[in-house]
């Protein structure tokens, strides 16, 4: 896949939308591209996470159950997996295993971080659309609570 195909990739997706084009370029151009064999487990849940997958082809299948094989949601090209590793510490909710023949880009937090310190402008753009965002689900939050006391 081209640069270019990476940037149009990362810019279909929220968290990145709000990026400078430098800094998208950046992200793009520093990813780590990774090839999946089908069966590949990509990462595994309970493990620390400090990147996030951009899915480029193919198809991953989220698992949480404890059982080997029984597949939960499968994602395919244009998902972004470990969204928030690009923020903060965290933990893979589920294992990624790679339903057929996958390539991502592996985004690290430092990547991602060095981009918003290089772009100030995006890292404000993106500051207010987690809030935004933060805002709308604390009042999802509170008519759901209200539905359930009344």
């Amino acid at each position: 896949m081209t640069l270019d195909a990476n940037i149009q990739l990362l810019s279909d997706l929220p968290i990145f939308s709000g990026l400078e084009p430098e800094a998208l370029k950046l992200v793009a151009f520093a990813a780590e591209k990774r090839v999946l064999r089908a069966g590949d487990v990509l990462f595994r849940q309970g493990d620390w996470s400090d990147s996030g997958y951009v899915i480029v082809s193919g198809a991953v299948a989220l698992d949480t159950s404890q059982s080997p094989g029984v597949a939960g949601k499968i994602v395919g090209a244009g998902a972004l997996l470990g969204e928030l590793a690009l923020l903060v510490a965290t933990k893979h909710p589920t294992t990624a295993i790679a339903r057929q023949n996958s390539t991502v880009l592996k985004i690290s937090r430092a990547l991602f971080l060095r981009a918003l310190e290089e772009s100030p402008a995006s890292a404000e753009r993106l500051k207010r659309a987690l809030s935004h965002n933060l805002s709308f689900l604390r009042a999802e939050l509170d008519k759901t609570r209200r539905a359930f006391l009344d």
